[in-house]
């Protein structure tokens, strides 16, 4: 998993850059251990802070945004399923066919979102076929009325209105959140880390505070991923929505 990848690497990054400045410092010549070079190292490494605190904040509310976006497209992508089966009920018997369609479609959404943690909203060829079909047999219905006409072409609306949230969703599901910006930040953090470790006190509890930070540090990086693909990784959009849309259809 990407994520998990990431957070592993600046975990990697972090602890390495940390603690190789923590017992490199007593081989440096002497003029670099003065307090002055200290001084400035530690400045550097503050500004840097300051500098990384403002673009994880930014980096928050972009993956918090995506996020919460995604989450009220499944809701009205959902609500749009169900309106749509509403519409088949009142034409009659004869959209059985259509609705069966339509229910293969959204019971493969959720078997897939439930067996594979990764939703077949995302672009899917078997999913993509299934909905397909139901627009195939809704144009080969042959309406005997206008008031039938008429609920013929709402519900072509409709499974429009499906396929272009379907899309909206697919494309959202890349992430906001640019890689160099995240290589970016990375290298920020190995730089405050290893003015963190620079002529630091060599004991257990500074190699220890050292490595908890590094972790938690990767771990926040690691959880801005994961909610910036709402799709995949431990935090995803909740399935319930597409769960009642199904037990709608199956009415």
């Amino acid at each position: 998993m990407f994520e998990t990848a990431v957070g592993v690497a600046v975990f990697a990054c972090l602890a390495g850059a940390s603690l190789a400045s923590l017992f490199v410092h007593e081989r440096l010549p002497a003029h670099h251990r003065h307090d002055e070079t200290t001084a400035v190292v530690r400045l550097a490494a503050n500004l840097f802070a300051m500098m990384f605190s403002l673009m994880l904040g930014l980096m928050i509310n972009s993956a918090k945004n995506t996020f919460e976006s995604i989450d009220r497209n499944i809701h009205t992508f959902a609500t749009d399923l169900i309106l749509l089966d509403r519409t088949l009920r009142q034409y009659g018997p004869e959209a059985s066919g259509v609705r069966q369609s339509l229910g293969s479609y959204v019971q493969r959404v959720v078997d897939t979102t439930a067996n594979d943690s990764e939703t077949t909203v995302v672009p899917n060829k078997l999913s993509e076929l299934l909905l397909n079909q139901v627009g195939d047999r809704l144009s080969a219905l042959a309406p005997p009325d206008a008031r039938r006409t008429a609920m013929q072409q709402s519900a072509m609306q409709q499974l429009q209105k499906v396929v272009e949230m379907r899309w909206v969703l697919a494309e959202q599901s890349e992430g906001a959140i640019p890689a160099p910006l995240i290589c970016l930040m990375v290298a920020w953090l190995t730089l405050i880390f290893a003015g963190y470790g620079f002529r630091a006190p060599r004991n257990s509890i500074v190699v220890g505070t050292l490595l908890v930070s590094a972790a938690l540090a990767a771990a926040a990086i690691f959880l801005i991923l994961d909610m910036d693909t709402p799709f995949t990784g431990p935090i995803q959009v909740s399935p319930a929505p597409l769960q009642r849309a199904l037990a709608e259809l199956q009415q």
